[in-house]
């Protein structure tokens, strides 16, 4: 599927691959999921996921060649479609799509001779980011009530800022803002850090601005779903694609 001049030899050149693969693959189930939903006809042959180190995703045929240029992600995920409930058929192509990634990182690691110190390293690298599974499913997500009193926090902590925010400023706790103590912006960090986008699987950063999903309760970059802090304030009650899409088919 991919041209085979394309060769990553160092551990940050396979890691940044292994990244862009992935954040394809999690547009596929995520944000662009029912046009993946619409690709995957169980009337068709056997169908791949295919990410791309480009961010950008396919669904189509394996390689003809034997062996394949690249290990091949899972086969047929289109015939089991219709036989599911649609989360865990999502589940079940997003575990296929952790194993897939691993088996291209570790290929390029074994053809181009990284040493156990190598391999160590860009698994530790892999391994700092959540899977793909913990992302379609909400696993990676901090549980609601904490997300809930760190938006409060957030969004009252700027002391020069008298009024009271308004929902949409209570629901995006990154809308722009200044800090006047350094210790409060600390602590704003590491009560955010571990809370992740629920479409890119990244985590929280303090200059970005962010909304959450009122059906499912999800975070999301406001880039990733195409939100900005403007349009935020227009918006009585925010639904995600996936949440979108989902309400469509039914």
């Amino acid at each position: 599927m991919e041209a085979a001049a394309y060769s990553p030899r160092t551990v940050e050149e396979v890691f940044r691959d292994f990244k862009g693969r992935r954040a394809a693959m999690i547009k596929a189930l995520t944000t662009e999921v029912e046009e993946f939903y619409q690709q995957c006809d169980p009337e068709k042959e056997n169908l791949c996921l295919y990410g791309f180190p480009t961010e950008t995703w396919e669904v189509g045929l394996p390689a003809e060649e034997v062996p394949p240029e690249l290990p091949e992600p899972a086969l047929g995920i289109n015939f089991a479609r219709d036989g599911m409930q649609e989360k865990d058929w999502l589940s079940l192509v997003a575990v296929h799509s952790d194993a897939w990634l691993l088996a291209v990182a570790f290929y390029f690691g074994a053809r181009f001779g990284f040493d156990r110190n190598d391999r160590k390293r860009l698994f530790s690298m892999i391994n700092d980011l959540p899977t793909i599974f913990e992302v379609v499913t909400g696993a990676a997500k901090k549980p609601v009530k904490e997300k809930s009193s760190a938006t409060n926090h957030g969004s009252n902590k700027s002391k020069s800022n008298t009024k009271r925010p308004s929902e949409s400023q209570a629901k995006y706790p990154n809308a722009q803002h200044k800090e006047d103590d350094v210790g409060l912006e600390e602590e704003d960090e590491e009560e955010h850090g571990e809370t992740l986008c629920g479409a890119c699987g990244e985590s929280y950063a303090s200059d970005e601005f962010w909304i959450c999903c009122d059906m499912c309760e999800r975070w999301f970059h406001g880039k990733c779903v195409k939100i900005t802090p403007a349009r935020a304030e227009h918006i009585k009650q925010y639904k995600c694609p996936s949440c979108s899409n989902k309400r469509g088919r039914q």
